[in-house]
Parts: C-alpha cells; sequence; structure tokens
C-alpha cells in the first residue's frame, strides 16, 4: 500500500518523534515533491519485550508503521529572510494533499476510530501541549493538511481518523477521545491538552470537555455543528435517504465548499504580486484535478456513510448543546462569514454568551470547511488571541511564538498600503556617534530599550516593528496599553480580536513585571512614556511629548544593563490633522458620556498622574486626511546603564538620566523636522515620479546626511 503521509495508533497509544520521508528539493526549486517509495519510522511507547516488524498494512491491532527513507533529505536554511519565507512556503500543504493522502488513508479501512500523528509534525518545542484534531463528517483526519507543518512546530499534534465504514454510535467517539485526554492527563498532568474540533469534531470536543472539568482542556471549535438544527442539513436527511444515488447532488456541492472560489483565490495572488502565469498555471491546475477531487471524495461520503454522518452530526449536536452548561474550558470560537451549511457566525454569538471563558474569531470570507482555506493560519490566530500556553496559565514572555519568515512576509505585506504612501525613512546611529541610513546602528543583542514618541494613532508602529523583523531579524516587543489585551466589561469598544496583529508581534500589556520579564529575558522593548496621551494629542500638539515626572523605566533598564535608545518620528502632520480633538468632544454632553462609557470598560493606567499626563482616556479624534507626505524615523545614538546599576539606584542620578533620555528624544524629532525640509521627496507626486522612472520597488532617496 502506498503510503498515507502518517503514522496510525489505537486509541490510548502516544506516538511519540516521527520523520517524513518526503523528498524535498532545494529551495531555488520551489516545488515538493514526493517520493512514490517513500517510508517512514514510527517510535511509540508501547510496551514490548520483542522487536516488532515493519510493514506497510493495517495489522490486527490497527497500527500503521512505516519504515523510515534512507535518503531523507534535511531542509537547507538560508540566510535572507525573504529566501526562508519562501522555503517555508515550500513545504506546507494545500487542498491537493487532502485528496492525495485521503486516497492512501481510506484504502485500509478496517478496525475501530484511531489516532495518527502527521509525519511533517517531527519537530517541535519543549513541553509542547498536546493537540488532538476532531475531524468534521468527513472522518478521514486530514483537515488540519494545511497547518500541520506550522501546528508541528508547537504541538505535539494527533488527528482522529473515523473508517468510512465505521459505525461508532457518537457516545463512543465521546468514550474514546475522553480515555485518551484522561490517560495523557494522568501522563502529564501539568500539560494542558488542546481539543481542536470543526462542526461534528467540535460538539465532541464540548461533550469531552462537559464530562471532564476537571482536565486542563483549551477548545478551538470551527463552525460547531451545535447549530444543526438550524441549518439546511436537517431537512435534506429523509431526502437523500430517498434517492438511490445522489452523487450528483451532493458531492460537487461539497466539493464547492471544500475548495472555495477559485476565482477569488485568482484575484487575491493578482493583488498580492504574484505572476499572471503562476496565477493562471494554478487556476488552471485547479479546475483540471476537480474530477479526481469528486472520486476521492465519492470514496471518502458514499451514500450510506454520508447519511450516517449526518445522523450522528444531529445526535452530535443534542449531546453538547445539552451539556453546555458544564463545560469550563477555555474556548476560542473560530465562524466562517460564508457558511453555507451551518449558521456558524451567529452561533458562535451563541456560544460566546453561554460559555463562561469564551472568545470569537470571524472569518468573513471563508466558507465551511475553514481549515483548508488558504488564507486561515491557525497558529497565527492561536497567537494572536494570547491562547497558547504550555502550562497552567498563559505566560506573555515564555509562552509566546515569534512569526517565522513566512508569517511574518504576511503581515509585511498586509501594510504595503501604508508603506506605499508614506515612504519611510529610517536612520539610525552607531556608537561611535555616525548617523547612518537603515537600521545597522541598532544593538543587535539585547536587552534593549527603545524610548521614543508615539505617533497620532501610533501609526508608525507597523513601519517600525517590521523593518526591525526585515532588517535585523529582531522581534521588537511593545509596552501597549491594556485595553488591546483585556475589557473590565463587554461594551462599545472594538473587539479585542482587532489587536490581535499586536500580540502576533509580540505586544504586551503595560506592567512593571513585564517590562522586568522581557528585559531579564534580554529582549527588544519599545515603551513610549507618552502613552495614549501622545496618541491621541490635541490639535497643535504635533511632536510635544507628554512625559511623567516621576522617573521610569532607567533603573530597571539598570538593573538588567540594557541600552537605552531614544527615537522620534515625524509625519504625522503631512498626513493627518486633528481638527475636532478630546477637548472638543468633552465639551458636548453625549460625546463626554460617550467617552465615560468606554473608559469603563478597561483598565487606565496612571491613575495617579495629574495634569496632562494624567488625561489617558481613550477617545477617537476628529480627523482631517492630507495628501500624504513622508514618515522619518530617527534612532540616536545607544545610551549604555551596563555598570551603572548602583549608581543609579540613586533616585536623583536615575532621575538625571530620564531626563537625559528625555531631552535625546526631543533632539530627535527636531533633527528630523529641520532635515526633512530638504527632502526633495518629501511628498507623494515627487516620490511617484521616481518610482515611475527607476521602477515602483526602487528605494527613493532622501536628504544628504
Amino acid at each position: 500500500m502506498a503510503s498515507t503521509g502518517a503514522c496510525l495508533l489505537t486509541a490510548g497509544f502516544s506516538p511519540a518523534v516521527v520523520r517524513s520521508s518526503l523528498t524535498r528539493s532545494s529551495l531555488s526549486s520551489g516545488k515538493m515533491k514526493s517520493n512514490p517509495t517513500r517510508r517512514f519510522a514510527v517510535f511509540t511507547e508501547q510496551i514490548s519485550t520483542k522487536k516488532e516488524a515493519t510493514t506497510t498494512s493495517f495489522p490486527e491491532n490497527g497500527r500503521l508503521k512505516l519504515e523510515r527513507s534512507e535518503n531523507e533529505k534535511e531542509e537547507k536554511q538560508n540566510p535572507l529572510l525573504w529566501d526562508l519565507a519562501e522555503a517555508e512556503k515550500n513545504f506546507l500543504k494545500s487542498l491537493k494533499d487532502y485528496f492525495e493522502e485521503s486516497k492512501d488513508l481510506i484504502r485500509s479501512d478496517g478496525g475501530p476510530p484511531r489516532w495518527f500523528s502527521p509525519l511533517e509534525c517531527r519537530s517541535r518545542l519543549d513541553n509542547s501541549p498536546l493537540l488532538l484534531y476532531l475531524p468534521g463528517i468527513d472522518g478521514v483526519g486530514l483537515g488540519l493538511i494545511t497547518q500541520h507543518y506550522s501546528l508541528g512546530k508547537i504541538f505535539d499534534l494527533w488527528c482522529l481518523h473515523i473508517p468510512v465504514k465505521d459505525r461508532t454510535s457518537f457516545t463512543g467517539l465521546v468514550k474514546l477521545v475522553e480515555r485518551t485526554v484522561r490517560s495523557e492527563n494522568h501522563r502529564s498532568p501539568n500539560r494542558p491538552i488542546y481539543l481542536v474540533g470543526e462542526s461534528l469534531g467540535a460538539c465532541l470536543a464540548l461533550a469531552v470537555a462537559a464530562r471532564n472539568p476537571d482536565v486542563d482542556l483549551l477548545l478551538i471549535l470551527a463552525n460547531p455543528g451545535t447549530s444543526f438544527n438550524k441549518s439546511q442539513l436537517e431537512p435534506l436527511i429523509p431526502l437523500w435517504a430517498l434517492i438511490p444515488d445522489p452523487l450528483q447532488l451532493r458531492l460537487p456541492y461539497i466539493l464547492s465548499l471544500m475548495t472555495g472560489d477559485p476565482f477569488k483565490v485568482t484575484m487575491d495572488d493578482v493583488t498580492e504580486g504574484v505572476p499572471l502565469q503562476q496565477t493562471v498555471g494554478e487556476f488552471s491546475q485547479h479546475v483540471a484535478a476537480i474530477p479526481s477531487y469528486l472520486s476521492v471524495l465519492g470514496d471518502v461520503l458514499p451514500r450510506e456513510t454520508l447519511l450516517w454522518k449526518l445522523q450522528l452530526l444531529k445526535s452530535a449536536s443534542a449531546f453538547a448543546n445539552s451539556r453546555l452548561h458544564a463545560v469550563k474550558a477555555q474556548t476560542l470560537i473560530l465562524s466562517s462569514g460564508r457558511d453555507q451549511l451551518l449558521p456558524s457566525a451567529e452561533e458562535a454569538q451563541r456560544l460566546h454568551s453561554l460559555l463562561p471563558k469564551c472568545e470569537t474569531r470571524l472569518f468573513s470570507d471563508s466558507g465551511h470547511f475553514l481549515f483548508l482555506q488558504e488564507d486561515v493560519d491557525l497558529v497565527t490566530t492561536i497567537v494572536g488571541a494570547s491562547f497558547y500556553r504550555r502550562g497552567a496559565y498563559y505566560d506573555y514572555i515564555s509562552d509566546y511564538i515569534q512569526p517565522s519568515p513566512y508569517k511574518f512576509k504576511k503581515i509585511y505585506e498586509s501594510t504595503r498600503w501604508l508603506r506605499l504612501a508614506t515612504s519611510p525613512v529610517m536612520l539610525s546611529t552607531f556608537e561611535d556617534g555616525k548617523i547612518v541610513r537603515g537600521l545597522a546602528g541598532l544593538p543587535s543583542e539585547g536587552p534593549v530599550l527603545y524610548v521614543g514618541y508615539h505617533v497620532l494613532l501610533g501609526l508608525e508602529l507597523a513601519p517600525l516593528l517590521g523593518q526591525c523583523f526585515l532588517e535585523k531579524n529582531i522581534v521588537v516587543r511593545g509596552i501597549a496599553h491594556p485595553f488591546m489585551f483585556r475589557r473590565l466589561k463587554e461594551g462599545i469598544l472594538p473587539p479585542t480580536s482587532q489587536f490581535d496583529i499586536i500580540r502576533v508581534m509580540g505586544g504586551v500589556p503595560v506592567s512593571g513585571n513585564l517590562l522586568h520579564k522581557l528585559l531579564s529575558s534580554k529582549a527588544h522593548v519599545l515603551l513610549y512614556p507618552g502613552g495614549t496621551r501622545e496618541a491621541f494629542h490635541r490639535k497643535g500638539e504635533e511632536y510635544k511629548l507628554f512625559w511623567p515626572e516621576k522617573s521610569e523605566f532607567v533603573r530597571m533598564a539598570a538593573k538588567f544593563g540594557a541600552k537605552i535608545v531614544p527615537f522620534g518620528v515625524i509625519g504625522e502632520d503631512d498626513f493627518l490633522e486633528v481638527v475636532f480633538d478630546y477637548d472638543d468632544q468633552m465639551k458636548i454632553p453625549f460625546l463626554r458620556d460617550y467617552i465615560i462609557a468606554l473608559s469603563e470598560q478597561y483598565t487606565k493606567v496612571r491613575n495617579e498622574e495629574h495634569g496632562e499626563v494624567g488625561k489617558q482616556d481613550i477617545h477617537l479624534p476628529g480627523l482631517l486626511p492630507k495628501f500624504p507626505g513622508r514618515f522619518y524615523y530617527y534612532f540616536g545614538k545607544p545610551i549604555e546603564t551596563q555598570g551603572r546599576k548602583k549608581a543609579l539606584y540613586d533616585r536623583e542620578k536615575a532621575h538625571e538620566l530620564y531626563l537625559e533620555v528625555k531631552s535625546e528624544v526631543q533632539k530627535c524629532l527636531d533633527f528630523l523636522k529641520e532635515k526633512r525640509e530638504s527632502d526633495p521627496y518629501r511628498y507623494l507626486f515627487t516620490r511617484l515620479n521616481y518610482q515611475a522612472t527607476h521602477g515602483f520597488t526602487s528605494e527613493v532617496p532622501t536628504f544628504e546626511l
């Protein structure tokens, strides 16, 4: 039998390290090829006193053992970030792989439901939590195939396979998963267990969580089948039962739900700059593969199996709904805005109101089979929701997973419009005082504390964080306002999901304890002493610093010998103008009440401060857009604190350094305001004219240094 690309295990057995036998081509080829003679090695923790022979068929105990390929190639590394991103992309799987590997997986259908561990999930972090994937009505267990590579880096991933001809009841499936959960919890009581389920699998996860409130479970539910009684599926059960061979009715429809809209995918490629020839070729291959996809679907969901799965989903929905009150597990619900099978968006809101520790994320353009959509990245979603932890509690430092080169590239390209509009100029200073264009002057080794001016609405953040990662391979972890992370109560503030990108890029809520932990871990930390008072400043307050009177951060930086890098950013006055500010809004009763209502939803900072610094209320100023100018960043000479811990323990000495840093930030702003006057490409038209002549990917010059 051809290999399935996975190791299969009966319920109760634990998959250990699994090595892939995919023959990887060189990074320059841009392809990942399958070796038709591939073999695998699987190591399990089953106790045995004698050697077990390898086989390429299912033995009686339902386990598939495959030998390792002798010519397995190691992943090649490229020092260039963009090349690494392209290399990572080449190892990702697609919908085509789902159908190809499904053919192999369903060929041997004997035995009960069982667990398998994808072979590409062989290298993961220490103490990785266990993730159990519970499939939807297809039952194959490959629903996460496009996510295997990234999930396998941070999870111990097992997937449940339900054979096509298996007729295990829903309660039987619950008991199967429950046995595994309790066994693994007993084996590693301090390791959380993730249950990731879609539709039917989501009901299964809820049922197991309701029956096991003493186990540390985290649920990730995609388009949960708890809404089955409100869907269009239930009325179809008797109809399909009457039709002898409803192949033309069901399979093309299900296929369209899985593959999505190929035209939309094509247009997305065009807008992302994918070469037209490549885009057309991929579209043609997709269309040509549809007949083979239908054939596999016919094997995965024959008439009797489809009817059984729909009845199973109906009972699963009733079972889970009757036990929602007992679910205490932390839950993340992912819903599709274009789910044509279930009313998933509405169901997510219903479950959010019923489950005590529940968050939701909406994927507006996705269909029912959420995890097979090309634009859905489960790891990024988990990290953005602060949902990844390896212990009993989430730790902003040890549990943070920084973006891979491929994920960073996608994030970086999503802010292309801002870079094109502002064409950022970045300058940095070496320790000898030499100023250079670019970030070469920034320290490469931490701990480093970047202290600067917060531009209106924080518009400077995306180019700053992106360029640090791109040019220096540094994740700068920003200290951000608590309202981006948690709320005292629900209300009129934007949902925290809108700030997921802040968490993906390493942002943490403002806290002296977290700053201490970041510096102790030698991180690069971004700090704005002016906070929201600068980011939501009033009319005419551009580039004015609002720092507290008391010295902050200096002694903590000295404790760990952190370098302090002062910096300034200007350009907001050429981009936006405040015309209706906080003071104006507080004079209007209904707007004042609105701002007060907002403030009741989040934890305030600097309540003890008096004067302007204490006015940190969140509000949206009235803004007048301008024809885009240019953003300028200037990082001053690093200030060394190494060896000054004892001296800076004195409050007066620490305050002197605090004022020195503030003065250096102001000097950076003044330097940029003066120098930009001599920039011939300060405004958009001149930059566009330059790029039309020299190419739109060319770097636009600026003033002389």
